[in-house]
């Protein structure tokens, strides 16, 4: 599998002397993690692995990724009898190689926020009318934004809000994971969108709300130093236990919305998926209003969407104290 020979894309690069290893590494070390929360030995955690996995399609290395590490522990959990499993992927890119993977499977929900720019944004898939295919129609979300620099905390919280949560608390998953790349995040020139810390802080803290607290994030994308440890750091201090910060104003002084509301750009997105996906999910509703509980943006736990049981699920019951990552 040298660069451009079977199964490698022209902008993924195989070394014969380290890339299988390390591809090997990465995937097994998420697996190892799977398996800890699988048998109860830890509640939730952080899988900081390279290469990433996202891409990468069942025959085929692309964008970076070799094995599709997500998918494979995924695919570990359902062997291990977990029936209803969610993949959460807020990369900047769509996953085209998880959507894939389980396009067809009605045990997987892969819901994916991406920069789309109407196909024009690598890997230039994952439209909102991408609903899976056969038993597995409905199990496959798309939102695909559109524009550069466009996004920030506001839409992709109002994307959790209005439709992601909606449509995991009605599938009630026993297990999340995360693909967590962090090139939506402000800073990274890749995605050049404006998500902070506290945005991806809030979205953990949303998902850790399911599934008894079972939540594995494994890191895809991010090419920004200090973006990145800055975000991953804020995602690892929910799952310890710490409540999210408050989300920042807009730094866009021209940006004259109340500081609560999503853009025009991202409420037009978000309708044409609730219109597209509500044919599947009953829970999903079109609001009057996409505008953000204020309580977001203030030092305050009470702005979670509610959940029919009411329950964050227990905490992680042994590892690091957040002060220690001071």
């Amino acid at each position: 599998m040298e660069c451009g020979g079977k199964g490698v894309a022209c902008d993924t690069v195989f070394n014969s002397a380290t890339t299988g290893r390390a591809a090997r590494l990465s995937s097994g070390c998420l697996l190892q993690l799977t398996s800890l929360v699988i048998q109860n030995e830890i509640v939730n955690g952080f899988a900081v692995i390279r290469p990433p996995g996202h891409h990468a399609e069942a025959n085929e290395a692309m964008g970076f990724s070799f094995f599709n590490n997500v998918s494979i522990a995924a695919a570990a959990a359902k062997a291990h009898g977990m029936k209803r499993i969610l993949i959460v992927d807020w990369d900047i890119h769509h996953g085209n190689g998880t959507q894939n993977i389980f396009y067809n499977d009605p045990s997987v929900l892969y819901l994916s926020l991406h920069r789309h720019d109407d196909g024009n944004f690598y890997p230039y898939t994952g439209d909102a009318d991408e609903c899976g295919a056969g038993e597995g129609v409905g199990k496959n979300v798309n939102i695909p934004w559109r524009g550069n620099g466009a996004m920030g905390n506001n839409e992709y919280l109002a994307a959790f809000y209005y439709v992601v949560m909606p449509i995991a608390r009605q599938f009630n998953p026993e297990l999340v994971f995360i693909s967590a790349g962090f090139d939506a995040a402000e800073g990274d020139l890749i995605g050049n969108y404006k998500v902070t810390p506290a945005g991806f802080a809030r979205m953990t803290a949303w998902l850790k709300e399911l599934a008894g607290g079972k939540v594995i994030l494994a890191l895809e994308g991010g090419y920004d130093l200090n973006s990145l440890s800055t975000c991953a750091t804020a995602c690892i201090r929910v799952l310890l236990g710490e409540q999210p910060p408050p989300i920042p104003p807009s730094s866009n002084q021209y940006d004259t919305r109340n500081s609560n509301q999503p853009s025009s750009a991202a409420i037009t997105l978000l309708k044409r998926v609730i219109n597209i996906q509500r044919e599947h999910w009953s829970e999903l509703r079109m609001p009057s209003s996409f505008d953000l509980p204020y309580e977001l943006y203030e030092n305050t736990s009470s702005a979670m969407p509610k959940s029919p049981r009411g329950s964050l699920g227990p905490r992680t019951r042994r590892g690091v104290h957040p002060r220690d990552l001071d």
